[in-house]
């Protein structure tokens, strides 16, 4: 008798992690670097007993965090979603949890199939550096003017070119990117970035917020956001902020796959 082949199917998991204790998303060549991508394949095909490769939704940085990453994988292992959740969790580091687990058709995909991702992006503002959450914080003791990098941000919506904004580094073929929203408050000691777009280029969210900054120390005027998107040009801009500050906190889809939305974490 033949032997009935199983047909593979397609599961979505919403994962949280600490960047600080990874070397970025993406798996690399050099063993002796741990990323997440890694850990949570490992993790993922102990509960498949079998090898498990995972797509996900943006790869983030070495020391950028997530609450709400999206991945998706393949398999032929039959397991309750109870399994792919409490299993996975039970099997890897502390530093990552899955969030929830998901089935979803055979034409999702974590990262093509995303409408928007949303970062958020956490900047202490006092003089003395910060002791506690400092992995996931970015501190600044001179005092910022909220105000003033919120009305600099406006100038950044819409469907651009974000070549000012983009590392040397990046591979995407075009620096069009679609901002749909981009919000600087503060909340007591706390200045809260928030900025929602179709994708990213690499490193665009930290080299927008090294130019808010030096608007919100009053360095710059406003305008000047608006000016460097119009030059197209990465060296006319500020530094690079630092990666703690920055967390991936949601991924959106079409609402026919059911993705849930993470919520937000309690240090934001």
């Amino acid at each position: 008798m033949a032997e009935q082949l199983i047909t593979p199917h397609r599961i979505a998991l919403g994962i949280e992690y600490d960047g600080s204790a990874f070397s970025g998303w993406q798996s690399q060549l050099n063993p002796h670097l741990r990323t997440v991508q890694e850990t949570l394949e490992q993790a993922l095909s102990r509960v498949a007993n079998a090898p498990v490769t995972v797509v996900c939704a943006g790869r983030t940085d070495a020391g950028v965090h997530a609450s709400g990453q999206v991945v998706h994988f393949e398999t032929t292992a039959m397991r309750p979603l109870k399994a792919w959740l409490h299993g996975t969790n039970s099997n890897m580091d502390r530093h990552i949890a899955v969030r929830w687990a998901h089935p979803v058709p055979d034409d999702f995909h974590a990262r093509f199939s995303a409408c928007s991702r949303r970062y958020r992006y956490l900047i202490t503002n006092t003089t003395i550096r910060p002791a506690l959450y400092r992995d996931f914080l970015m501190h600044c003791h001179t005092l910022l003017d909220a105000g003033l990098m919120h009305e600099a941000g406006q100038h950044l919506l819409g469907e651009r070119d974000f070549s000012s904004f983009r590392a040397a580094g990046c591979q995407s073929r075009t620096a069009m990117r679609n901002v749909s929203e981009l919000s600087v408050k503060r909340q007591g000691d706390l200045i809260v970035v928030e900025i929602e777009a179709n994708a990213f280029l690499l490193h665009m969210v930290r080299n927008i917020v090294g130019t808010l900054l030096q608007i919100g120390r009053g360095d710059k005027p406003p305008g000047w956001a608006g000016e460097l998107l119009a030059l197209q040009d990465r060296t006319k801009a500020a530094p690079t902020a630092a990666a703690q500050g920055l967390s991936l906190i949601a991924v959106r889809y079409p609402a026919g796959y059911g993705i849930p939305v993470s919520p937000s974490p309690f240090w934001s």
